[in-house]
């Protein structure tokens, strides 16, 4: 299992690469104006989950 950002959803703050121990969530484009989540990296803890303002980040 691993998370997903919803684009439409997300604001592009990039809590949730803060928040990642192993930088799984990564900005889309140089403008960092969204974020994506790569499952592989994921390790499944869930913090970006909690911490996303927009409820942008849910579980796959």
């Amino acid at each position: 299992m691993a998370y997903r950002i919803d684009e439409e959803r997300c604001v592009g703050c990039g809590a949730c690469h803060f928040v990642c121990a192993k930088k799984a969530a990564a900005p889309v484009d140089a403008m960092k104006e969204k974020y994506r989540i790569d499952e592989e990296a994921c390790m499944d803890c869930g913090q970006c989950e909690l911490i996303c303002p927009n409820s942008a980040v849910s579980k796959v």
